[in-house]
């Protein structure tokens, strides 16, 4: 329930190949074939309406990433027997990378500079409000540009969650420093041989995204 960009699709991979999948994840809603559905989905949650979140949730067994994070409570109350992931990174490097990706693309948007996707995929018509609303609106309360705010928000966030999720069914996992034991410890299953999946870095994100590739 960690926050987006902190190696949430190295994540999913990881988790889908320990048996805890399929994993709902931002790119989900972006495009794909389920995209449409999850869009509509998640705008209803995007827009307040009370949601059954086994209902928003179906078809899934995990989740990461935005948009769930930025309901974390909601979901960890729905599904009480469900271990909760604190996926995270240092706030510099969180920071840095929300910078050059997500936001970049926000601004780009806006000013109508954003280039087309190179994989032909196009976005819901739902999925930009949902995440203007969950993401920019909600989470980070349109206050992005100001660091220090960001900077006690994503502190305040990891601690509500170390201090409201019980001890035996938190599971930290940490950018850079962890990689498949505490997942496979979490879930009982073995450690696999492989690498852990290595994912989406930002140079890649952004030509996906349309931005090409950062200076």
């Amino acid at each position: 329930m960690g926050f987006g960009r902190t190696g949430t699709l190295s994540l999913r991979s990881a988790l889908e190949r320990l048996g805890a999948g399929p994993c709902l994840h931002m790119h989900d809603l972006r495009g794909g074939e389920h995209a449409e559905r999850e869009a509509r989905r998640w705008k209803r949650v995007a827009d307040g309406e009370p949601v059954d979140w086994h209902e928003i949730l179906d078809g899934w067994q995990s989740t990461m990433d935005w948009p769930a994070c930025s309901r974390w409570r909601e979901i960890c109350a729905a599904f009480p027997d469900a271990p909760v992931l604190l996926n995270y990174r240092d706030f510099d490097g969180f920071y840095r990378s929300c910078e050059r990706t997500v936001w970049a693309v926000r601004q780009a948007a806006r000013a109508g500079t954003l280039g087309p996707r190179p994989d032909g995929l196009v976005s819901p018509p739902a999925f930009r409000q949902v995440i203007e609303t969950l993401i920019w609106q909600g989470d980070f309360q349109d206050r992005f540009e100001d660091r220090a705010w960001m900077e006690r928000m994503y502190s305040d966030r990891m601690a509500a969650i170390r201090r409201e999720i019980p001890a035996e069914r938190l599971v930290e996992w940490r950018l850079g420093h962890d990689g498949w034991e505490p997942l496979a410890r979490a879930l009982g299953v073995p450690v696999p041989e492989e690498p852990f999946p290595h994912l989406h870095e930002t140079d890649e994100f952004r030509v996906q995204a349309g931005l090409g590739q950062s200076a």
